[in-house]
């Protein structure tokens, strides 16, 4: 086990690079389930959960080549693959899930595990399960697992009753195959379900609508292996600019897509940051304390739930009270127990948290809980007087790639230790 020990008071100043997202790798490793043959992902994060979910695809049959040097995955599907996703996968990580979709296209059975993941609160699978009955699936739970099996998949209308991000993954991989035409309407928007629309168009699918709240999918016989760029990943860019505001520094973040982060970067703005951008940079610079701005969490193009905690963070040392509502997950504000040790003034009822900006925080032993609490409380020890501890870093392993090293490139007094 390690422990991230840092030392606050230094501002991060320099360039960082961000690579492929977290949330889009995952599921185009799955889709490639849909083809026989090798398809190449390029800009792949060298992140503990693409480790897990190459596992998962080798005990499903398929060869794969991780590339960490050159940042792909080579991924070989052979004519015929296992429909079995194991617990012991399973339970680390709640992206294998999506294997669901593309296992009842390519085989017409699945027996997948009830994922695992964050402990940020409860995710059911209803609209998945749902929207896969109405495309001719029969899927029940038998002994901690999801059994899907069908006799041939067709199109189906489908409206979602929120705008979930994996039910619209499970949805989309299943339907591509499907006799028919499939709608599924209330879609998800987010950046990574156009990325994988647009890996999938180039293996032959069809569909129409991709960053839309309607998808239109015409079902094909066969999908061919491809070559994918993954999409930049956008919350690791967010935490990158809110470092860069907390630290009072100047961060130039490379490889992005600032167009996917309009709002966080405009509470930024308003919180006093200097924010400029290109169609592949942004540059983000502090001289001043930041000035408290409410934050409500909601589906892309919303404030996205994943920069909550680093956005708390901020809140906790700026001037002012800011009130954070949370709509998306509502155990994400266990995050705030640890923040609390460093000294943070906040206080939570049901899914709204009021953060009180404080002068200073006083660094302490913290435990991260999940992803994005992890990158928060780092943040949070850049700020604090003395030296912080951060206990669970397996958590940050697995959406971040060489956080510690970038960090120390960029000034702060960081280290990682066993």
């Amino acid at each position: 086990m390690s422990v991230i020990e840092v030392t606050g008071g230094k501002p991060l100043r320099g360039e960082v690079a961000v690579v492929g997202a977290k949330n889009s790798v995952l599921k185009l490793m799955a889709a490639s389930l849909l083809a026989v043959g090798k398809t190449t992902l390029q800009n792949v994060p060298n992140i503990v959960d693409v480790v897990i979910m190459a596992e998962l695809l080798r005990r499903l049959g398929c060869s794969v080549q991780h590339d960490v040097e050159n940042r792909s995955v080579t991924i070989d599907v052979p004519d015929l693959i296992e429909h079995r996703a194991d617990y012991d996968l399973v339970r680390q990580m709640r992206a294998s899930i999506c294997v669901l979709g593309p296992l009842l296209a390519r085989t017409g059975q699945a027996e997948v595990a009830m994922p695992g993941g964050d402990a940020i609160g409860s995710r059911g699978l209803d609209f998945h399960i749902a929207g896969l009955h109405q495309l001719g699936a029969s899927v029940t739970s038998e002994h901690g697992y999801l059994v899907a099996d069908t006799k041939g998949m067709h199109g189906a209308s489908m409206t979602l009753d929120f705008p979930s991000v994996g039910a619209t993954e499970t949805l989309l991989m299943a339907a591509v195959l499907a006799r028919g035409v499939s709608v599924i309407d209330n879609a998800a928007r987010e950046p990574e379900i156009v990325d994988i629309c647009s890996m999938l168009e180039t293996m032959g699918a069809k569909i129409t609508g991709a960053g839309t709240s309607t998808l239109e999918i015409t079902g094909v016989e066969s999908l061919s292996p491809t070559t994918h760029h993954t999409v930049s990943d956008r919350i690791v860019a967010g935490t990158w600019a809110v470092a860069a505001t907390m630290t009072g520094g100047e961060i130039t973040i490379n490889d992005c897509h600032p167009e996917h982060l309009e709002i966080p970067l405009n509470k930024l703005s308003d919180m006093g940051a200097e924010v400029s951008s290109t169609q592949t940079s942004v540059k983000v610079s502090m001289n001043s304390r930041a000035k408290a701005q409410d934050i409500v969490t909601l589906p892309f193009p919303g404030f996205p739930t994943d920069l909550q905690p680093q956005f708390i963070a901020l809140n906790s040392v700026s001037d002012g009270a800011a009130m954070v509502t949370e709509n998306m997950f509502e155990a994400r504000f266990r995050f705030v127990q640890e923040l609390a040790r460093l000294g943070a003034n906040v206080k939570t009822d049901g899914h709204h948290a009021l953060v009180r900006g404080v002068e200073r925080l006083s660094g302490a032993p913290v435990e991260a809980t999940d992803i994005r609490a992890g990158a928060g409380l780092v943040l949070a020890g850049l700020v604090a007087e003395g030296k912080t501890v951060i206990h669970g870093v397996e958590h940050i392993d697995r959406g971040y790639t060489n956080f510690v090293p970038d960090l120390k490139r960029l000034g702060a007094d960081i280290e990682r230790v066993d």
